[in-house]
């Protein structure tokens, strides 16, 4: 029998619009949000509440939506005119963040990060190929590997939630060892890691990058969620680190200024890897769209009071769920993310099995990422995403307090 919460759009003790706070986090209501039809709250039943997937429950930002208004008054519907400006609202964000310049003649457009990422896997290996990761990670970073038929070497993070930079050389060797293959590989890197949060250091990359340039791998970092660092943490992009001249970047504004639906994205080159970029089909490119490339740049260069203002609603939203699950599930071990919307749960403590996202699911009625996705590592492991409305994480935690009852 499903034990669930009360269906109310705010339950009893659940905050609607804290004091104080203006956030994009707190400007709706769960039966707003219900008339949505992306897959986050399509995939399930409508009694579930969805924190799953990663999308975030936010009115559009302004500069996004304006210019997305003005190119349907105009019938301005057409191709993407390639990677120019969405490389320099990203070289004008970058440097004024992260203190980094991103030059246009090493950036290519792609349809997503994820696209971007196996298309330079095919450009960089070739079947048979080992490819690194470090679990627990990103589901689609295995699928892209068996999809590729390149073969998988796993270097897992710490137990602190890190890079083992000692795994990752014992790998890097395993992957680089002919075994009838071309001896060629690569390295996906999550920064910051997904579904972890963590914040990689800039001590972190810069031996990471020695690593990989002693033992011949390629890095192909995912910085999709680098926007999204909270207080506290500081973000240091891959190639602004000593050698990485090697590397690649692949970055897109989806994440922060939750646009997914709106294709497109960048691969950036480290300068003695611009002639292997310029080596991408042409038809990649061809795949981003141009409501992808016109949103993405009107967020960077006019989306960051936005962002901020997101960010201080994460940051409080991280709190709350802190607070939540210490009063009702003392059972789950987290450690608080640096960045992203995305919790990583260890429930090995509530006696739920390998897969606490079923029990969730079945008896909570919410839908969480079952730790498995991300790695074996993740057994007894749920991802959480709380960038919604502190009602509605107030509900969800409740009703897996309940599921656990």
């Amino acid at each position: 029998m499903r034990s669930v919460a009360s269906h109310t759009e705010h339950p009893p003790g659940s905050p609607t619009a804290p004091a104080g706070r203006t956030d994009p986090l707190v400007r709706g209501t769960l039966t707003g949000l219900r008339r949505r039809t992306s897959t986050k709250w399509r995939h399930h039943p409508p009694d579930v509440l969805p924190l799953w997937v990663a999308e975030m429950d936010v009115p559009l930002a302004g500069p996004v939506a304006r210019v997305l208004h003005e190119a349907v008054d105009l019938g301005d519907t057409g191709y993407a005119e390639g990677p120019e400006p969405y490389a320099r609202a990203l070289d004008a964000f970058a440097s004024g963040r992260w203190g980094m310049r991103v030059h246009s003649e090493r950036v290519r457009l792609v349809p997503d990060v994820m696209q971007g990422a196996a298309e330079l896997l095919r450009l960089l290996t070739r079947p048979g190929d080992a490819v690194v990761v470090s679990p627990p990670v990103y589901t689609p970073f295995f699928q892209a590997v068996t999809r590729l038929e390149r073969r998988l070497v796993q270097a897992p993070l710490g137990a602190d939630g890190r890079l083992d930079l000692a795994a990752l050389e014992v790998a890097f060797r395993e992957a680089t060892a002919a075994g009838g293959t071309s001896g060629r590989a690569a390295y996906l890197l999550s920064s910051p890691h997904n579904p972890t949060g963590t914040v990689h250091t800039a001590d972190e990359l810069a031996e990471l990058a020695r690593l990989a340039e002693t033992h011949g791998v390629r890095v192909l970092a995912d910085e999709i969620h680098a926007p999204l660092t909270l207080e506290g943490a500081t973000f240091t992009p891959y190639l602004s680190v000593p050698g990485t001249e090697r590397g690649f970047a692949l970055f897109s504004a989806s994440k922060a200024w939750n646009l997914a639906g709106l294709k497109a994205a960048v691969a950036v080159a480290g300068e003695a890897a611009a002639d292997e970029l310029a080596g991408l089909p042409t038809e990649v490119g061809n795949g981003a769209s141009h409501f992808g490339v016109l949103s993405h740049t009107a967020a960077l260069r006019e989306g960051a009071a936005w962002l901020d203002e997101l960010r201080g609603g994460l940051a409080a939203n991280r709190a709350l769920l802190g607070s939540l699950l210490a009063e009702r599930l003392p059972g789950v071990r987290w450690r608080e993310p640096e960045a992203t919307f995305l919790a990583w749960l260890d429930c090995r403590g509530l006696g739920l099995g390998d897969d606490p996202a079923a029990a969730f699911l079945e008896r909570g009625r919410v839908a969480l990422v079952p730790g498995l996705a991300f790695g074996t590592e993740g057994a007894g492991h749920v991802r959480l995403n709380f960038a919604t409305t502190p009602a509605v994480l107030t509900q969800a935690v409740t009703r897996m307090a309940a599921a656990c009852a």
